[in-house]
């Protein structure tokens, strides 16, 4: 396949950008682009150039196939496409549809001119990936757009359509038909015109006031991301554009881009960007598994969890049955979904129509009957294996054949689930997380008999509704709340040694965890943990128990819903207080263990948590519970809080380096209080330590 495809009309060259799906920027169509403008330069039968895309990409930007490979930065690289587009003697117009971000919105900024379709998305996303435009877009689009719009557009790395920018230089025409044929019409006018030639590279950025924006901007970038340099590098690169000569700016940038590259932060957001495309792939599920049509979805439960997973198909457009077994409980759903959507159209974000719209696809019902010709059904009920039973032999009673059985379940064998139906082929587990209208991560779990396109079909409509979908085996816990067990545990065990529940919580969250695991609990509800750990300790008479949180709970402190938890809560307010309360629970629990508590420091807590989730994980891993290590990464990131800037327990132990981990594992291991057992590592874990290998 041509990477790039040339064709001559009238005295107008037509190169076409043809690597699908977006046209990313790899080294062979850099290189057919620069053998295309030459080839134009050198016929005197063409008088100007059209550089055009397809309707889905202009071009997506760089190449994701490339990344981290020597083809990424093997000449030519983009910088010298540019330089070859911008040199050009001949009037050069990109013709711009579909996606133009990152690499591609600099290669058109190369371009004299430039033709979009008013509904084209522009966007320079690199910040997204740690990093900031490192082919001129710092320096090129404020001299179009301004310094206001350029600055908001690099930090933010937000899309705007090309319609939102028509007051601006950056269009010289923007159209709702074919871009391809107006950009050609476009050429032929500069041809017939005899139009100058228009470099980016040449135009002053006139902003009046500009170092003081600079600065402004400068300190509200630095106090909203502060675990990020690249929006910093962003503003710098961006002042060199108003302050310096262009070959100076573009040295600042290259260097600032090169730099970043380096850091961890940015290798972390580059790990979760490939992983999370990773994690859509089923190493035994081909991509063109035929999948079975969704049209309309049914949820059981209108609690909480219920309502907030009705709101995501409701979002995307798919009507949804609601069944609940009491009318009061069916309001009360009804009416939080309302609320919901009410709060979204506060803060702008949803019409008054779009709320409408989006209630009028919702059918409350009293009735299995009116649920039995749905496509999907998914129960979200309480979490007992007593009550899933009675629900799943009533679905696979009344459900269509052909309908997809799902489960909420958080922790529940799906395989014995599955076997409370006569069609264990159908089911599968949809884990949302709470809030699930908002939270991103959907644990797809596959019990032993799910069916091949069972599996393609949710993990495709997951997509639809905008969340990331990881699979996992079955397991107590799957992925998430099983390894969450462990951090848990030794967050507990910290608390017995001498640490409080504020400092496990602020060393943690100072580390960049959005909440420390007893303020999670707080949130979450002690009562959920409580009656988990009930059932394990009835299946593992022998097992530990965890004392302090289990005397929190037989004395009603389930958390914020209740007032008390770890901490005390005022009404109409969600600080965390410390309670003397819950101190003398601590001492007391020590006490009766004969633990003399001692000094903790915030790395040991650190430290003791994050590789109890690693050596978790690697037990995961081998066992085939999750595909891959980036997998699990995704689930933290997504699901529990895990900071962006880590990229997830994986990449943590990965980046510290699996040998220093394990040494740190047989460290713990020989503490006088310790739990060696648990502290055991994972066989995988140890060899690929001692391979020099790693989990990603």
């Amino acid at each position: 396949m041509e990477s790039a495809l040339y064709e001559v009309t009238g005295n107008i060259a037509v190169i076409t950008l043809n690597n699908p799906p977006i046209n990313g920027l790899g080294l062979d169509l850099r290189k057919a682009v620069i053998a295309s403008i030459d080839r134009a330069g050198q016929d005197p039968a063409v008088h100007a150039i059209v550089l055009a895309g397809s309707d889905r990409a202009f071009s997506g930007g760089a190449d994701v196939k490339e990344f981290g490979t020597p083809k990424s930065s093997t000449e030519p690289n983009l910088l010298s496409v540019i330089r070859t587009v911008e040199s050009s003697d001949k009037p050069v117009v990109a013709a711009i549809a579909g996606a133009c971000m990152g690499g591609g919105l600099e290669l058109a900024l190369g371009c004299h001119f430039r033709v979009a379709k008013a509904d084209a998305q522009i966007a320079l996303p690199e910040v997204k990936l740690g990093l900031l435009p490192g082919a001129g877009g710092t320096q090129r689009l404020p001299r179009l757009v301004g310094l206001g719009t350029a600055l908001n557009m690099i930090v933010s790395g937000s899309i705007v359509p090309a319609a939102q920018l028509k007051a601006s230089s950056l269009f010289d025409e923007i159209v709702d038909s074919d871009v391809r044929s107006a950009a050609i019409r476009f050429a032929q006018r500069v041809v017939a015109e005899n139009r100058p030639l228009r470099r980016v590279r040449d135009l002053q950025i006139k902003d009046a006031g500009g170092e003081a924006f600079l600065q402004s901007a400068r300190d509200k970038v630095a106090a909203s991301s502060k675990h990020f340099p690249a929006p910093l590098k962003c503003v710098d690169a961006v002042a060199a554009a108003y302050t310096k000569p262009f070959d100076e700016g573009m040295k600042i940038e290259r260097e600032a881009f090169l730099a970043l590259m380096t850091t961890p932060e940015s290798r972390a957001l580059r790990h979760a960007f490939t992983a999370e495309r990773a994690a859509a792939k089923i190493p035994d599920v081909p991509a063109d598994t035929p999948t079975r049509h969704i049209g309309r979805v049914a949820v059981i439960g209108a609690g909480t969890m219920g309502g907030g997973i009705a709101m995501n198909f409701l979002n995307a457009g798919i009507p949804v049955t609601l069944l609940e077994m009491k009318q009061e409980a069916l309001d009360r759903g009804l009416a939080t979904i309302r609320r919901n959507y009410e709060n979204s159209m506060k803060r702008g974000k949803l019409s008054a129509d779009q709320l409408e719209a989006r209630m009028a696809l919702l059918q409350p019902t009293l009735s299995y009957d009116d649920i039995k010709d749905a496509d999907l059904v998914i129960e979200a009920v309480f979490e007992d294996i007593g009550v899933k039973e009675q629900v799943f032999g009533k679905i696979d009673e009344v459900m269509k054949p052909g309908a997809i059985l799902a489960s909420n379940t958080s922790t529940l064998d799906m395989n014995r689930i599955a076997g409370f139906t006569k069609r264990p082929q159908d089911v599968i587990g949809l884990h949302f997380f709470s809030p699930a209208n908002v939270m991103r991560l959907l644990e797809v779990v596959r019990a032993e008999k799910t069916a091949k396109d069972v599996l393609a079909t949710v993990m495709q409509l997951a997509k639809k509704i905008k969340k990331v979908a990881v699979v996992s085996g079955v397991c107590d816990g799957f992925i998430g709340n099983r390894m969450l067990k462990f951090y848990r545990n030794q967050a507990n065990a910290l608390l017995e040694e001498g640490a409080s529940p504020q400092q496990i919580d602020r060393a943690l969250e100072n580390w960049g965890m959005a909440m420390g695991p007893f303020r999670m609990g707080d949130l979450a509800g002690l009562d959920i943990g409580w009656a988990i750990r009930k059932r394990l300790y009835a299946e593992n008479p022998g097992m530990k128990r965890s004392v302090i949180a289990d005397r929190l709970c037989g004395l009603g402190r389930f958390g914020q819903k209740t007032g008390k938890g770890w901490y005390r809560y005022e009404a109409g307010r969600r600080d965390a207080l410390p309670d003397p309360e819950v101190d003398a629970i601590i001492a007391a629990a020590r006490k009766e263990a004969g633990i003399t508590p001692r000094e903790v420091s915030d790395e040991e807590i650190i430290e003791r948590c994050i590789y109890a989730l690693v050596n978790e994980g690697a037990r995961i891993l081998e066992e085939g519970i999750a595909a891959r290590a980036s997998d699990i990464d995704m689930v933290y990131l997504h699901g529990y809080g895990f900071p962006a800037h880590r990229g997830g327990p994986m990449l943590v132990a990965d980046l510290a380096g699996l040998p220093n981990v394990v040494a740190k594992m047989r460290g713990f291991a020989a503490q006088p209080s310790a739990d060696a057992a648990f502290w055991e590592p994972a066989r995988l874990l140890v060899r690929l330590a001692e391979a020099g290998k790693t989990f990603n």
